[in-house]
């Protein structure tokens, strides 16, 4: 903290209370000692003083002691040298004035009773625009917005913008949050309200934009609004100031925008609102309070750009902006989730193998982003014909104070129940493999893929709000793109799933659950452990934990494995009454280590789907972007019609791709070395960790042993091949018995 930072705030404070010291003098020769005083239609007092030091100033004679305490709070003046321009003498300073403003508008009141236009709207027409202190009937009735979440906060803005459109453009950005807007002070003789008023913009109680008053010292009105919050709706008694204080740092998300040059007195009140954990977010270049420490995030920012002061207000608050309605052109909600879009209801669709359609999140830089901005790269629904395939690519970008890039993966599995929530609009899969599909009913409706955009943003903001301050969503339909935008993505996953390479089953003693997808598998509990990723692939252990730590309530729970009830095949007592729990009593037990005994419930969203090949003495794997016939006779598209309802079927099971060279792969019937076909194009994607498994177990050179579409697509035709090679399964006991 500079030391003009300092000395403007402390000499501001001796300023203020040496002018209100000197007009409360004058009060008491105009006026007898007993005159009463306060704000009209109100029962707290002078609030601010009243919450905080618990003095009830009913007359001029009662504003004797507050002022005595206010002069008292004033610290030593900064010296010239071997000054110690700390926080706290600065603070002191600032709460002086602004017990100081709050005297000095009570004697307004007093002295002049017609200044305020005492009620909920401006009279523009008769040149009353300044509101005052709200009354009660006001306060109960706004109060209360702050407390139920629908009002997220206000900026208190004091001063005036260059001109009046830029601040009609500021006022809107606020609006469009529902954040309420306190305007006080002047600059150069014009005020933001006036400004406002000259460019069409109506203000009063009614809009959320108030006039309190001209002068910096009706700012003091609304840390008053703040503080009877504090008292009538939480609770707080009058006089514990340490409360009322926490009260509006952790509840009423307020702070402060100085537009114009910022003098000493604007310096001191600056400060005083510090104290509520309010900051301020000023314009012109002033002297910076970065460190954390009573507020939230910094203190005092300066110099930042009026096209940007809104979203940096909000942020450097760590304000979290509800969006409470979506604006698309479909019905959402959760009781869509489970709808399907079967093809003679099809208008187009993207991926499920017709097309590649990815979805990827990463972290951003707050300055990188612009919250809100949804943009289409390449064609729409509206440049297509009916029965059309799109690829798509459907990149997110988060920010936040909060946001960390381990989270990531868990906003990014979001995608496919939000997605859900259209009407008209099914999503399966997720990563590289997602799939998309439009009804003609949605078309018909109007939507369009931004539509997508503008769900995810909205949502995304609403569920996660603790830990995300923007996203901005960009959907790619150019093939370059999504091809970009997948080879970013794929490396993103590798580095994700890497991170639960070392660890084992046995190294944790908590697993977690997944019912992400129960609206389309309703009796389906995924379990997630260090050995075993998530079927869809979108989850693992570390990323299951960090969901849980976001969101207690979620999906993610986590899952006590107790007692070992069968170390080879994986059956665990906690996490056999957790299923039977989560499904309801349509699955009592699974075993995490086998697909012949007992297998987990599978889900649609599955990335591979294993089937035993009793012929063979092996298992055959398949994954959702292999569309062509399998030795098993099912294709995937038959096998997920068939599995993905959330059964337990022995002989098959669905699991990620990744799970397929961790170490505890179906190892209850003998591991990869049962593996005897799987897709050409998988066994490639997998090589260089399959290769790994393989020489761990003892065989190397196995993966070259396995069939695939090349050599046959029956188990007739690919015995002949196993036997060539010398496949280890061959030699196997029987793989049931």
């Amino acid at each position: 903290m500079s030391k003009l930072v300092a000395f403007a705030g402390i000499q501001g404070g001796y300023n203020i209370v040496s002018k209100v010291e000197g007009r409360y003098k004058k009060a008491l020769e105009s006026f007898d000692a007993t005159t009463k005083v306060g704000f009209p239609n109100t029962a707290y007092y002078l609030p601010v003083i009243y919450s905080l030091l618990g003095i009830k100033v009913e007359t001029l004679e009662d504003m004797k002691k507050p002022l005595e305490v206010t002069r008292k709070l004033l610290p030593p003046h900064i010296k010239g040298s071997n000054h110690l321009p700390y926080l706290g003498p600065l603070l002191d300073a600032g709460m002086a004035a602004l017990f100081a403003f709050e005297i000095d508008e009570a004697i307004r009141y007093l002295e002049d009773p017609d200044f305020y236009h005492v009620s909920e709207e401006t009279d523009i027409d008769n040149g009353r625009i300044w509101l005052g202190a709200a009354e009660d009937t006001i306060f109960r009735k706004r109060g209360v917005e702050f407390v139920d979440g629908s009002a997220p906060g206000f900026a208190a803005i004091v001063g005036a913008a260059p001109n009046p459109e830029i601040a009609k453009m500021i006022i809107e950005e606020y609006q469009k949050r529902s954040i309420y807007v306190f305007l006080a002070a002047n600059q150069n003789g014009t005020t933001c309200a006036e400004q406002l008023i000259e460019a069409g913009v109506e203000i009063g109680w009614n809009t959320k934009i108030v006039p309190f008053g001209p002068d910096i010292s009706s700012a003091i009105f609304a840390l008053g609004f703040a503080n009877r919050v504090a008292m009538a709706f939480g609770g707080v008694p009058a006089g514990d100031y340490k409360k009322i204080l926490l009260y509006n740092k952790d509840r009423v998300f307020a702070f402060v925008n100085a537009l114009g040059d910022v003098n000493a007195e604007w310096a001191a009140a600056a400060a005083g609102c510090v104290n509520w954990g309010f900051p301020t977010i000023a314009d012109t270049d002033i002297p910076e309070i970065l460190p954390t420490g009573i507020c939230t995030y910094e203190h005092v920012l300066g110099n930042i750009a009026h096209e940007e002061i809104v979203d940096k207000s909000v942020e450097t608050r760590g304000l979290k902006v509800t969006i409470s309605e979506i604006d698309i052109p479909c019905s959402f909600g959760p009781a869509y989730e489970g709808e399907r879009v079967r093809g003679k209801d099809l208008f187009c669709q993207m991926g499920g193998g017709k097309t590649l359609c990815t979805e990827f999140l990463e972290i951003a830089d707050m300055n990188a982003i612009e919250d809100g901005k949804v943009t289409v790269v390449g064609p729409d629904i509206t440049d297509i014909k009916e029965g059309d395939v799109l690829p798509l690519g459907i990149f997110m970008q988060a920010a936040g104070r909060e946001f960390q890039e381990d989270f990531e993966p868990i906003l990014e599995r979001q995608t496919h129940h939000l997605i859900n929530y259209i009407q008209g609009v099914m999503h399966a899969g997720q990563r590289d493999i997602a799939w998309v599909r439009v009804s003609k009913a949605a078309v018909e409706k109007g939507f369009t893929l931004k539509d997508l955009g503008v769900v995810l943003h909205a949502k995304l903001h609403q569920d996660f709000k603790a830990i995300v301050d923007k996203i901005q969503v960009t959907l790619y339909t150019k093939q370059e793109d999504v091809d970009k935008l997948t080879a970013k993505a794929r490396a993103a996953y590798v580095h994700r799933d890497s991170r639960v390479d070392k660890m084992t089953d046995e190294d944790v003693e908590t697993f977690y659950s997944c019912t992400l997808c129960q609206s389309f598998a309703p009796s389906h509990v995924c379990t997630v452990s260090p050995e075993r990723t998530g079927l869809c692939g979108a989850y693992n252990w570390m990323d299951c934990k960090a969901s849980y730590q976001i969101n207690p309530t979620g999906p993610n729970q986590p899952i006590e494995k107790g007692e070992v009830l069968n170390a080879k095949l994986g059956e665990f007592k906690g996490v056999n009454e957790f299923v039977a729990k989560a499904s309801r009593g349509a699955v009592t037990k699974y075993n995490f280590y086998s697909m012949v005994q007992d297998p987990m419930t599978t889900c649609g969203c599955c990335e591979a789907i294993a089937a035993m090949l009793p012929a063979c003495n092996g298992v055959m794997t398949v994954n959702r972007e292999y569309t062509g016939e399998t030795p098993c006779g099912m294709k995937f598209t038959t096998l997920a019609g068939v599995m993905g309802g959330g059964a337990s079927s022995p002989g098959f099971v669905g699991h990620s791709k990744f799970n397929i060279t961790q170490r505890k792969f179906i190892l209850g019937d003998g591991g990869i070395l049962r593996m005897v076909w799987m897709p050409k194009a998988l066994k490639e994607e997998i090589r260089g960790r399959f290769e790994k498994r393989a020489e761990e177990m003892g065989h190397p050179g196995l993966l070259d042993k396995i069939a695939d579409e090349t050599v046959g697509l029956t188990e007739e035709e690919i015995l002949p091949f196993l036997q060539e090679k010398g496949h280890p399964a061959l030699d196997m006991e029987p793989l049931v018995g």
